[in-house]
């Protein structure tokens, strides 16, 4: 498989064999659609991180949950991403929202990468409008229960369980975006832009060593939450770049566990 992040050069050199998707989201309510039709990369489709790569929000679900094979399938083929595509997606976040796209496809045993730098990074051209690939038919794939947590499995003690929000959010700095203050009991607090630098992504030694800082040396035994199941896919890519593996996702993350009232929380260094 390609490596889960790409700089610029790597995609120029392929640019005509691999499918480009901008993924821009925005926390504050922007609208990443107008974004893209006001500048993206040439021949980008626009993935829509709440309709294309989550299901409603839902209380158990949280804000993104994964959508079902069927419909995640479905939005593949509206996009032209046939399932022997290689897919490139960036943002202008740090990869932060890509990572989502890629997580999943690479989940799923299909080619992609983030593009480092994003759309700032890139030197190539740009063009303005909607760029438009055929629909292709995908078939539905199951997603792998190996590759997903759940909220007892966060709070058991039997993973190092990262938290990809802000330090202030895991401390319990009140947030308009999460139910309660807080951080799942015993989780370990691991911003997501801990993996930058100045926008581009640390080397995988560096990497390797943030993450072993935080006490992993074996992704298989990390679950990977944030606040709605999009930044913490960052550091699963994060942490497959470095070589250590790769961890499972929580996807209801902080927005399903706060959302139950009978779970308990902590704030604070935990």
């Amino acid at each position: 498989m390609v490596p889960p992040f790409v700089n610029a050069d790597w995609l120029r050199e392929r640019l005509g064999d691999v499918v480009v998707a901008d993924c821009r989201w925005f926390p504050d309510g922007r609208d990443g659609r107008a974004a893209y039709r006001a500048e993206h990369i040439a021949g980008a489709v626009f993935a829509d991180v709440d309709r294309d790569l989550a299901a409603p929000s839902t209380r158990d679900g949280g804000r993104h949950p994964l959508p079902s094979p069927d419909a995640f399938a479905a939005a593949l083929g509206r996009l032209g991403i046939a399932s022997q595509d290689v897919v490139v997606a960036y943002d202008d976040a740090g990869g932060v929202f890509a990572a989502r796209l890629v997580w999943m496809l690479r989940t799923l045993g299909q080619d992609a990468a983030v593009l480092d730098g994003g759309l700032a990074g890139w030197p190539g051209g740009t063009e303005t409008g909607d760029a438009v690939r055929p629909a292709v038919d995908v078939a539905p794939r199951p997603w792998p229960d190996a590759a997903l947590a759940d909220a007892d499995d966060a709070g058991s003690g039997r993973f190092v369980t990262l938290d990809a929000r802000t330090r202030e959010r895991f401390d319990g700095a009140p947030h308009p975006l999460d139910p309660r203050p807080g951080h799942v009991p015993g989780a370990v607090s691991a911003p997501c832009g801990g993996n930058l630098h100045d926008g581009r992504m640390l080397t995988p030694a560096g990497l390797a060593d943030r993450f072993r800082g935080l006490g992993v040396t074996d992704a298989a035994g990390v679950v990977a939450y944030c606040g709605s199941g999009l930044t913490a896919c960052h550091n699963l890519l994060a942490m497959e770049f470095a070589g250590l593996g790769r961890g499972r996702l929580y996807p209801g993350s902080w927005s399903a566990y706060a959302g139950d009232p009978a779970r308990r929380v902590e704030t604070g260094s935990g």
